[in-house]
């Protein structure tokens, strides 16, 4: 049985022009010609064209195959084992690539779509990405982690540095505060308390005092939170906690 040009094409997914060029060039000769002249392939020739398709997928060129194929010392077991070989090689090399951008897809989805020199630049020693799957676990279905992933996805390093800095500086000021003696409960606390409830709300998702006044108790609750704050300030922790309770109350009032 013998098929046209046109079946081919179709079978094999390529186009006609190509099925003509790898006959002019040696690669796919056909077995037949009708008599009108037209090219006619077997089912051997099918079976070429399956390996030579095979071979043209992992980036060999032409004159490649052709050496490849056309080896007398072949024979069509060694094909399938070299193809086994090189197709093994490739579904690694896929393999790899797609753990690459699942991990892209992560950091972009925590919106920290910073290089590692950037990171260090924004962040210094903390990395932003070191509790990203217990994020996940905890609030991911949370309507504040969905917030929080939009408006961060397309911050740049720019956008995270002021993030950073205004974090910071809020931190401070609440530190000097406690440094200075003003009690938790007092305006100047509490209005800073406000200012951070809103910092969040502005850069990250929507905060509600409740919602405030639970971060705060996880400043204090949490060991890594903590060591945060008292890293800044002894006993910020605490004291910030004070004050967002403090200031969610007198909201609430």
């Amino acid at each position: 049985m013998s098929y046209t040009v046109g079946q081919v094409a179709g079978f094999a997914g390529v186009t006609v022009r190509t099925l003509h060029h790898y006959d002019d060039v040696g690669l796919l000769v056909p077995g037949e010609r009708s008599h009108a002249g037209h090219r006619r392939y077997s089912d051997a020739d099918l079976d070429r064209l399956q390996q030579i398709l095979f071979y043209r997928e992992l980036g060999f060129p032409l004159e490649e195959v052709a050496a490849l194929l056309d080896d007398p010392a072949a024979d069509p077991r060694a094909h399938l084992r070299r193809q086994h070989e090189l197709l093994t090689a490739r579904i690694e090399k896929l393999q790899k690539m797609a753990a690459a951008v699942e991990h892209a897809m992560e950091a972009r989805k925590m919106g920290i779509n910073l290089t590692p020199e950037e990171k260090f630049e924004v962040f210094g020693d903390h990395d932003p990405d070191q509790y990203a799957d217990e994020v996940e676990e905890r609030w991911g279905d949370t309507e504040a982690y969905r917030q929080s992933r939009q408006r961060t996805a397309g911050y740049t390093k720019e956008d995270w540095k002021r993030v950073t800095d205004e974090l910071n500086a809020i931190h401070h000021r609440m530190g000097d505060l406690l440094a200075q003696g003003v009690p938790a409960d007092s305006e100047a606390a509490m209005d800073v308390a406000e200012e951070h409830r809103l910092f969040i709300t502005r850069s990250y998702y929507d905060c509600a005092h409740q919602m405030h006044t639970c971060l705060g108790e996880m400043y204090v609750s949490d060991p890594r939170f903590t060591a945060t704050y008292e890293e800044i300030r002894p006993g910020l922790a605490a004291y910030m906690r004070d004050a967002i309770v403090a200031n969610a109350a007198r909201h609430t009032a």
